[in-house]
């Protein structure tokens, strides 16, 4: 459809579809003034090689106007090996920062005091692992972990279905999610213990209305099994956080933000009964769609992340952070983060789109596809349901078929020139466009990281060490919460390999499953 008008709109009533800014539903935004009483945060994901060279990435964003870090970590950190371990070969600070131990973590953050920046980590299998060193980096800050600020994804349930980067069984995962929840409760309470990602889901392949559904589908569950373990609803509710994907759609984009804010609100007071506005409240990081940028004529993907940019701000995002245009070819150079951060800026201070509250509302247009895609969603939302539940339809691979089904329809769709990418299947005219300079590794990093770690092992105490890493170990068998011991592990030295290894012992390893 290509025409909307009143009738599209003539069985909403408007007073509960849509309500005012800061009210339930929160359609148009959670907040009563939006962005004229505060901005998006506006982060730069950044992370690769050592501590030290990614420490130097984030002090040069800070001096850019960045005003909260997003941290990228390696495939080894992320899959809970050491850099010395064999499946890490070739993998060490490749994707991101290569983190074995609290020294790492120590060098990450030197010189960045952590009371008074917000620090995202995009991390799950080990997220406890990771969410452990950042406290005693705090601690030996002398800033009391009861004051930082920040969010640590902690979303495994996507890892099954979109990106892979998990150790242990989906249920022990969750255990190990509810125990984030659990301590952050009491220990952090201005840290969002979970930032559910529909990111990774979009990327993957599935529709926007896919991304939407999956993800909640993950929160319900994440929501669920918090409550089980006896947690309170509006207390876990306000730590949650969510994080999705700013795709080429404008329109659709814009809408896909506002039925997913709607939705939620709904989900939790009518599924969870949870009273509290706050814990209503979606509350979200965006970032533009890596999966469109293109390795031909890179700067064309300037002016993408751009629209997708703008899409997330009319979308009513709280956190935004902006791809390189050579992200297509290699982790970002200076040059690209400098412009990606510049587009944020550009658009908060010369387009006027922030001093209007919600100023999409009552289109016809968005109206029409805020309702369809709230709608589709909750289909979707059923038919798992139906399915036995999120960890059911996983398990049995329901939710990893639709999305490559998907990513299927979408391939075919460029390959036959249904759908158009400037500068792959149409406009690709090569001779105009000149190479541009990406950032490479140094080759030596792996080494230097392994030398590092095999010193750390040689210079600690075994007792002490070897003492912590059993905590961990009767943590997991026993049902205790294993932030605590974990914490106590990584400031006895042990890595991040290494209390993994204690876990994988207890809780087995996730096998995929074949769809």
């Amino acid at each position: 459809m290509s025409t909307f008008g009143p009738g599209d709109l003539a069985s909403q009533d408007a007073a509960t579809a849509l309500g005012f800014p800061g009210e339930y539903p929160f359609t148009r935004g959670i907040q009563p003034t939006m962005y004229r009483g505060r901005l998006w945060s506006m982060r730069q994901y950044a992370g690769f090689a050592t501590a030290e060279d990614s420490n130097a990435r984030y002090r040069y964003l800070l001096r850019h106007g960045v005003s909260g870090l997003s941290v990228a970590f390696d495939l080894p950190t992320q899959m809970g090996y050491d850099s010395d371990h064999a499946l890490a070969a070739g993998e060490v600070g490749r994707v991101g920062v290569a983190i074995d131990a609290l020294d790492d973590m120590a060098r990450l953050f030197e010189g960045i005091p952590l009371d008074r920046v917000s620090t995202s980590m995009t991390i799950n299998a080990t997220a406890i692992i990771l969410l452990a060193l950042y406290a005693a980096v705090a601690r030996r800050q002398d800033v009391p972990i009861r004051t930082l600020a920040g969010t640590v994804q902690n979303d495994i349930l996507k890892e099954y279905v979109a990106r892979g980067t998990y150790i242990f069984p989906p249920r022990a995962s969750l255990r190990i999610v509810t125990d984030i929840f659990a301590f952050c409760e009491r220990e952090m309470p201005n840290w969002n213990t979970i930032s559910i990602s529909g990111y990774h889901i979009r990327e993957a392949g599935s529709t926007a209305v896919q991304e939407v559904a999956f993800t909640f589908a993950d929160a319900i569950a994440y929501v669920q099994a918090a409550v089980d373990a006896g947690l309170d609803v509006n207390q876990v509710g306000q730590r949650l956080s969510f994080f999705f994907n700013a795709h080429n759609n404008f329109i659709q984009e814009i809408a896909k933000f506002r039925a997913a804010r709607r939705l939620w609100a709904r989900i939790m007071r009518e599924r969870f009964h949870a009273d509290s506005a706050r814990a209503q409240q979606l509350r979200f990081h965006t970032q533009t769609a890596g999966s469109s940028l293109t390795a031909q004529q890179p700067d064309n993907n300037i002016v993408r992340v751009a629209l997708q940019a703008l899409a997330a701000v009319l979308g009513g995002t709280q956190s935004l952070h902006c791809n390189g245009r050579d992200e297509a070819l290699a982790l970002p150079t200076e040059e690209s983060a400098r412009i990606a951060l510049r587009t944020q800026q550009i658009i908060a201070a010369e387009t006027g789109v922030a001093n209007t509250v919600d100023p999409v509302a009552g289109a016809y247009a968005i109206e029409t596809m805020t309702d369809r895609i709230e709608r589709e969603a909750v289909a979707i939302l059923d038919r798992i349901d139906a399915a036995g539940g999120t960890l059911a339809a996983i398990e049995t691979g329901l939710i990893q078929r639709e999305i490559q089904e998907s990513a299927y329809r979408a391939q075919q769709a460029v390959d036959a020139g249904e759908s158009i990418v400037v500068g792959v299947n149409k406009f690709n005219d090569e001779g105009s466009a000149a190479p541009i300079d990406t950032l490479r590794i140094d080759p030596g990093v792996e080494r230097r990281q392994i030398e590092r770690v095999q010193a750390l092992r040689a210079g600690r105490n075994p007792s002490t060490w070897r003492a912590a890493l059993d905590a961990v170990s009767a943590a997991a068998a026993d049902g205790s919460n294993l932030v605590p011991p974990i914490i106590a592990a990584v400031e006895a030295a042990a890595t991040v390999g290494e209390i993994s290894d204690a876990m994988r012992a207890v809780f087995g390893e996730h096998e995929e499953t074949s769809v």
